[in-house]
């Protein structure tokens, strides 16, 4: 899974965005970001997983230094602009519909046809310090990076 990443520099990619540009992750060279794999639009825990990030936004942008928030999944840029508008999501949604991106970062899937929740932290030199999959617990994964983010930037070390 994605663990095998930490300490490894993250893979570079190039998305479309909800934003209607193209998004690397070069582009958020020198900050800190999470970028995190989810399954589907729409789906509950997807949903839940997503708002949870909504609702933890704002602490996330005024940490210093901030956060950046990326989520990805398979679905079509019409579908990210929908349940973007539709939860009213403040960061970016990017369209990864051949999982490129998703098996770049060893992002599962399970059964053949369950794309896995994963969140990656990432930091400004693009080294991944932490991966947590929340397959069933999209309220969790939040504070695990948060709380992964507050141990960083207190001096300690992500195993």
């Amino acid at each position: 899974m994605g663990n095998k990443l930490v300490g490894q520099t993250a893979p570079n990619f190039t998305l479309p965005s909800t934003t209607d540009e193209t998004i690397s992750l070069a582009d958020y060279d020198d900050k800190w970001k999470v970028l995190f794999f989810y399954a589907k639009d729409g789906s509950p825990t997807c949903k839940r997983g997503c708002l949870t990030f909504k609702q933890q936004y704002d602490l996330f942008q005024s940490l210093t230094p901030p956060v950046e928030v990326i989520g990805i999944s398979q679905d079509s840029l019409e579908d990210h602009r929908r349940f973007k508008s539709e939860l009213e999501l403040p960061f970016a949604l990017l369209s990864d519909p051949d999982r490129e991106v998703a098996e770049a970062y060893g992002v599962p899937v399970h059964l053949g046809m369950f794309p896995s929740k994963s969140s990656f932290l990432i930091g400004p030199d693009r080294k991944v310090h932490y991966c947590y999959d929340w397959l069933f617990r999209p309220r969790r994964h939040v504070a695990r990076i948060l709380s992964a983010f507050s141990s960083l930037s207190a001096g300690g070390e992500m195993k």
